[in-house]
């Protein structure tokens, strides 16, 4: 004859069950928080775990400048200089999602830096996707005006990232 389980046993399962989720929950989100990634799915035992993060990326600053907080007005001009830089003739939009780099490796020189004379080709940054490394080259020959990402930065498709005159 089959036994049927007793509440204590069904109870302390469950609470077992509970505090494995929340464990696994809470690793998600270090991961998450560890790799600049914005989401993370799992399924594991007919359990399916969605955790995400929302961010929303304003216009970037160039290191040198140092931001101040500001009034609740001030994300909408940031949003409106955001898309005049976008507008910008000499503007180098990200072809990809992913994140920025200014170098090769960590504590290498950067590629370029404001005032940097470029060529048609040149490597002007690194955009890391999906683990793979993809160098973004110069479309024309210029100046480097503006650096408009930090390094490391996630960045999004069609994102201005440089400006070349």
């Amino acid at each position: 004859m089959a036994r049927q389980p007793d509440e204590k046993s069904a109870a302390k399962s469950k609470s077992e069950s509970k505090s494995d989720d929340s464990v696994l929950i809470r690793e998600l989100a270090l991961l998450l928080a560890e790799t600049n990634l914005t989401e993370i799915e799992i399924e594991r035992a007919g359990l399916r775990v969605r955790v995400a993060r929302n961010i929303s990326i304003a216009a970037s600053v160039p290191s040198a400048v140092h931001t101040v907080a500001a009034p609740l007005a001030v994300p909408a001009a940031a949003v409106a200089a955001a898309t005049d830089l976008a507008k910008h003739p000499g503007a180098v939009p990200s072809p990809m999602v992913g994140t920025a780099y200014w170098s090769p490796e960590p504590g290498a020189k950067p590629f370029i830096e404001v005032g940097t004379k470029v060529s048609a080709g040149q490597t002007l940054l690194i955009i890391e996707a999906m683990k793979t490394m993809n160098q973004i080259p110069s479309p024309r020959a210029g100046t480097v005006t503006q650096i408009l990402v930090e390094d490391g930065q996630p960045v999004e498709f069609g994102e201005p990232l440089v400006i070349i005159e």
